[in-house]
């Protein structure tokens, strides 16, 4: 099952520049960030749940609503998705159907988590992890899912042992090398590593692409340091949402103070932004050109739109 996105993905895991993801949830998103130039987005599974059903991340949506999800995505967009895949809801089985649907909805890749279930998020206290075995027997599951369809998908192990009950970064880092030597996996996602030192000794010793998320205190490393210390990739699962919704609630707060004259003074900003206002519309899929196209092209004449002595209004926010 050839996906051209997830070849795409693995060529810029490969270089040597550090591959930067920005998250999130939305399709509109995606398709903002495909038309910027980023070269993948990541399907939070935090961000997924909170934004589309306001449910704390402790997994309490199973496979069928993130498969959709991505579904909408790689729908309208082009852009690698890169999805959360939880623990792959359940064991082994799970895993196995859980990878098949995600490569017959052209994710790109697929993370699975080595948390006991029901999960807790990946930044959050009360973790625990299953057993090394019982893990590595997911991600074995997980290759051969994909590989038995012929996908090109790639399969990201993630361990959370950094900070679970009876965890340690040591038993991590043995883990995810036995992901890659024992049990296939493509690339790993060794989770909230506490030093800088333990970032680069990851990157290092893990025989494949690693995502080494940091989990020590403030401030984490730039973009210039990941990069020198081996990071293949940096994930930035709320990225795109948490601006979003600090923006508006700082509008709404503002609008419910002053009413229109808030409206417009934001709209007046935005108009003067040094990117410009952003024109959702022209992210849509398809376009009000495209839209116009195709009914000149297929439409009766005496049905086509009036466009030109026809028109709406603007919008100020």
């Amino acid at each position: 099952m050839a996906n051209s996105t997830a070849v795409r993905f693995k060529q810029a895991l490969d270089r040597p520049e550090l591959l930067q993801i920005p998250g999130g949830f939305s399709p509109l998103i995606a398709r903002m960030l495909e038309s910027l130039g980023f070269e993948a987005f990541f399907m939070a599974g935090s961000q997924t749940t909170a934004y589309v059903y306001a449910l704390p991340d402790i997994g309490l949506i199973g496979m069928r609503e993130m498969v959709e999800a991505a579904r909408r995505i790689t729908a309208v967009s082009d852009i690698p998705v890169f999805m959360d895949g939880d623990t792959g809801y359940g064991n082994v089985l799970n895993v196995y159907r859980t990878v098949r649907e995600c490569a017959q909805a052209g994710v790109a890749c697929i993370s699975l988590e080595d948390q006991e279930a029901p999960k807790k998020s990946g930044t959050a206290a009360g973790r625990r992890c299953i057993p090394e075995e019982e893990a590595l027997g997911k991600i074995r599951a997980a290759v051969a899912a994909r590989d038995e369809i012929g996908s090109d998908m790639l399969i990201c192990a993630r361990t959370d042992l950094v900070g679970s009950e009876g965890g340690s970064y040591e038993a991590a880092l043995e883990r995810s090398i036995k992901f890659v030597e024992q049990a296939g996996a493509d690339l790993v996602w060794i989770n909230t590593v506490e030093t800088r030192e333990q970032m680069k000794e990851a990157c290092e010793r893990i025989p494949a692409p690693v995502i080494p998320h940091y989990g020590g205190s403030p401030p984490g490393p730039s973009t210039t340091e990941l990069q020198e210390l081996g990071a293949a990739a940096m994930l930035f699962p709320g990225l795109t949402t948490n601006v979003g919704m600090q923006a508006t609630w700082e509008f709404l707060n503002d609008f419910k103070e002053r009413g229109v004259e808030a409206q417009r003074e934001w709209g007046l900003r935005a108009g003067e932004s040094r990117w410009g206002r952003v024109n959702y519309s022209r992210l849509l899929k398809p376009s009000p050109d495209e839209i116009a196209a195709m009914e000149k092209a297929y439409l009766p004449q005496e049905l086509q739109r009036d466009y030109e002595h026809t028109w709406g209004h603007g919008t100020q926010v």
